[in-house]
């Protein structure tokens, strides 16, 4: 009998990293998908909307061109060729995954996989015999208790990446980074654009002085509204019309189409975990710190755990749990965890936020570096936001870096290595930056810290 090392079900971020580290590290490995492998970040999130993102990036450079001494003529958007372009890099990346798979030696089972045993996995009628088993099984977009969701017009997060035509309007419920990232794309692409936030701020996890910056730059091009309790969507002279109640009572907001952006939950439908008997944190599955089930050689990894639904953290996850079902030890680790907004303009986030700090009773200092005094920054013509640094009162290890402005998404790394590192601030500034870079920015920030930055004169905090 061909016995497997490892049985993984699901291919998103989680399951196939799981499947490749496992392979490397010498397992015999099988893969069980029941749709395309790459999940939903590749084929319904991550990806998808950072394709749009980019062209809505394009279309902004295209209609500043002329700032730069560029002449540009009839910039229109083409969504055909959008969508396309989206298209095109879902499908060349879905297919290298393919091919991974058989450089990597790992069988690859196309259809739903059910849990028989912790030594026993059925797909499609064919059973596989392993040592261990882990489930990756991912999300799904959670439907909020709202009349109206099943009319036409009313889209999932999945839904809105496969629209044929721009809609004229759009009317967003929930400002968490998925629906904000839309919002901002869509409005880029010239969208007329609405904002429902039942919470009191967008974004509501990150840095609050950068949320409010953000939002005041969003609010330009963006209808925004908080405290927004939404109740029900019903038809509209314009479409749609989504009913929410706001501080000063019931309200109305009209759009051609809805997108409800409210969250993901675990999926583990069909999986048979029922007669397992394995434990369950209400949808998600529960598991210790080596990502072990309840149940002896059964274990999970990604977004079916409901902590951190984010790629990079089932990359992770994925990573770890193969190495402990392979009997190799190792902690899961969420100590550092990179957030980052692909919106117009960008946000990221890592380590402590202000408020965090004080809740924790930390003694903290802050500094703040604006991209208006970054040469490259300014080169690109790119002058909105700031990176903002939280360190340690007494050790000066950083605890926290907050980024808005050009390729945060790519600033925030340094970030992260230095607060896992536990490097101070002088460590980060005595290391010599290139330029004219974006990171200088960082630099400076961290000379903030110590006796002032040098290209800034202001407040550190």
């Amino acid at each position: 009998m061909n016995e497997k090392d490892l049985v993984v079900i699901g291919g998103g971020p989680a399951g196939y990293v799981a499947a490749i580290h496992a392979a490397h590290l010498g397992a015999k490995v099988a893969l069980i998908e029941k749709d395309k492998l790459g999940g939903t970040c590749l084929h319904r999130g991550c990806i998808p909307t950072k394709a749009l993102a980019r062209s809505a990036e394009v279309l902004l450079e295209a209609r500043r061109a002329k700032e730069f001494g560029v002449e540009v003529t009839d910039v229109r958007v083409n969504f055909h060729q959008v969508m396309s372009h989206k298209a095109q890099v879902v499908s060349r990346l879905a297919s290298g995954l393919e091919q991974l798979m058989k450089l990597n030696r790992i069988e690859v089972y196309k259809g739903p996989g059910r849990v028989l045993s912790p030594q026993r996995v059925e797909v499609k009628g064919q059973e596989i015999v392993t040592r261990r088993i882990l489930i990756a099984t991912g999300s799904v977009p959670a439907s909020p208790p709202i009349s109206g969701l099943d009319l036409p017009g009313v889209l999932s997060t999945d839904d809105i990446l496969e629209l044929k035509e721009l809609p004229r309007s759009l009317i967003v419920i929930g400002g968490s980074y998925v629906g904000v990232e839309l919002a901002s794309i869509f409005s880029e692409l010239g969208v007329r654009v609405t904002i429902l936030e039942k919470l009191p701020h967008l974004l509501e996890s990150l840095d609050e002085e950068l949320i409010q910056l953000f939002t005041r730059v969003l609010h330009r091009r963006v209808e925004v509204k908080t405290r927004a309790e939404v109740k029900a969507i019903e038809e509209g002279q314009a479409g749609l019309r989504v009913i929410w109640d706001g501080p000063e009572g019931e309200k109305e907001s009209e759009g051609q189409v809805v997108l409800v952006a409210t969250g993901r939950l675990p999926y583990t439908a069909g999986l048979g975990l029922e007669d397992l008997g394995l434990k369950l944190e209400g949808k998600a599955i529960a598991v210790n710190e080596n990502l072990e089930t309840s149940v002896k050689g059964l274990y999970a990894a990604g977004d079916v755990l409901g902590r951190h639904m984010l790629a990079h953290v089932a990359f992770h996850e994925g990573e770890v749990a193969a190495e402990n079902a392979l009997g190799r030890p190792r902690r899961v680790d969420y100590r550092v965890i990179p957030t980052c907004v692909f919106a117009q303009p960008e946000l990221a986030s890592v380590g402590l936020t202000e408020k965090e700090a004080r809740d924790k009773d930390i003694p903290y200092r802050v500094s703040r570096f604006p991209f208006a005094a970054c040469g490259r920054a300014m080169t690109m013509g790119e002058l909105q936001g700031l990176v903002k640094l939280l360190c340690h009162a007494e050790g000066g290890q950083l605890l926290g870096m907050h980024v808005m402005g050009p390729h945060a998404s790519d600033l925030i790394a340094e970030g992260a290595l230095a607060i896992r590192l536990g490097a101070t601030a002088k460590d980060v500034a005595d290391t010599i930056h290139a330029h004219p870079t974006l990171p200088e920015a960082v630099r400076e920030a961290t000379l903030g810290l110590l006796e002032g930055a040098i290209h800034f004169h202001g407040r550190t905090g």
